[in-house]
C-alpha cells in the first residue's frame, strides 16, 4: 500500500514534526494508553515521511521507526495490543515490505519489520502470506544495501521461532525450494553464499530433521552441491561443502544417492583428498573432510 503523492505534498514539515511531538508524549507502555487503533493512526500517516528523499526528513524517519518499534513492544499484563491490532490489519506489515521497493524508505522499513518478526503471530502471517515469496526478488535487488537488509530479514524469518518455521517449511517445501534453487545458482556471489550457508543452518538444525531428510533424498540437489563444490570461490565451495557432508553423513541414503556417489566414487574421493588444503589448521575442517573420503570410500554396490 503506497501513500498517494497528493497526500505527500499535503504533509509538511511542520505537520509531521507536531504529529511526532504529539506521539513522542504519549505514555506508551501505561495502561491509560490510546488503544493501538489510534495510534497505528497516527503511524500510518507518518509513515509517509519515509517516502521523502528530503535530508531534513532523516531524523523523522528515525522517529517513525522508533516510535513504531516502542509501541510494538507495549504490553498491559500479558497482553501485547499493538501485535494483536497488526495480526488483525496484517496489511500494515505487506506495507513495510513492499517498503523495499522503495530506495528511500527500505532500510527502515526493514527495521521495523525485524522488530514484526520477534513476535511469533506477526512471523506467522508473513511466512504463510502470497507476499512471503516476495523476498525472493528483493534479495536479488542490484542495490547492496537493500539486497542486504531484505535478506537479513528472511533469515531472521526462517530461523526465529524454530516449530513455525519447520511446519511452514513442512507444508509449503516444493514451492519454497523450487525458489530457493534459484538463490543458490544466483550470478550475485553475495546472494549465492548466503544462501548456501542459511541452506547449511537450516537442514542442521534439529527442528528441520523432516526437511533435511527430504532435502538430502533429492539426487538434483546433491549433484548442485557438487557442481558448487567447484565453484571459482573458496568461500561458497566452503559452504557448499557444509550441505554435502550431510549428504554423504546421512546412515539413511536413498538408492539415487548412493548410485551418484558411487559413480563418482574415485574422483570424489582424489578431489576431497587435496580440497580447501589451505584450511590445514582448522582441525574440525579436516576431521569432518577425512570422514566423508572413508564414508565415499565404505561405500559398496549393492547386490542385484
Amino acid at each position: 500500500m503506497m501513500v498517494s503523492p497528493a497526500f505527500l505534498r499535503k504533509l509538511s514539515i511542520p505537520y509531521w514534526k507536531k504529529s511526532f511531538l504529539h506521539v513522542k508524549k504519549m505514555p506508551l507502555f501505561s495502561k491509560s494508553h490510546k488503544n493501538p487503533a489510534e495510534i497505528v493512526k497516527i503511524l500510518k500517516d507518518n509513515l509517509a515521511i519515509l517516502e521523502k528523499q528530503d535530508k531534513k526528513t532523516d531524523k523523522g524517519k528515525k522517529d517513525v521507526t522508533q516510535i513504531f518499534n516502542n509501541i510494538l513492544r507495549r504490553q498491559i499484563g500479558t497482553r501485547s495490543p499493538t501485535v494483536e491490532y497488526i495480526s488483525a490489519h496484517p496489511h500494515i506489515l505487506f506495507m513495510l515490505l513492499k517498503g523495499y521497493e522503495a530506495p528511500q524508505i527500505a532500510l527502515r522499513c526493514g527495521i521495523m519489520l525485524r522488530e514484526c518478526i520477534r513476535h511469533e503471530p506477526l512471523a506467522k502471517i508473513l511466512l504463510f502470506s502470497n507476499q512471503f515469496r516476495d523476498f525472493f526478488k528483493y534479495v536479488e535487488l542490484s542495490t547492496f544495501d537493500i539486497a542486504s537488509d531484505a535478506f537479513a530479514t528472511f533469515k531472521d524469518l526462517l530461523t526465529r521461532h524454530k516449530v513455525l518455521v519447520a511446519d511452514f517449511l513442512e507444508q509449503n517445501y516444493d514451492t519454497i525450494f523450487e525458489d530457493y534453487e534459484k538463490l543458490l545458482q544466483s550470478e550475485n556471489y553475495v546472494t549465492k553464499r548466503q544462501s548456501l550457508k542459511l541452506l547449511g543452518e537450516l537442514i542442521l538444525d534439529r527442528h528441520n530433521f523432516a526437511i533435511m531428510t527430504k532435502y538430502i533424498s533429492k539426487p538434483e540437489n546433491l549433484k548442485l552441491m557438487m557442481n558448487l563444490l567447484r565453484d571459482k570461490s573458496p568461500n561458497i565451495q566452503f559452504e557448499a561443502f557444509h550441505v554435502f557432508k550431510v549428504f554423504v553423513a546421512s546412515p539413511h541414503k536413498t538408492q539415487p544417492i548412493v548410485e551418484i556417489l558411487l559413480k563418482n566414487q574415485p574422483k570424489l574421493i582424489e578431489f576431497l583428498s587435496s580440497f580447501q588444503k589451505e584450511r590445514a589448521d582448522d582441525e574440525q575442517f579436516a576431521d569432518e573432510k577425512n570422514y566423508l573420503i572413508k564414508q565415499i570410500r565404505d561405500l559398496k554396490k549393492t547386490a542385484p
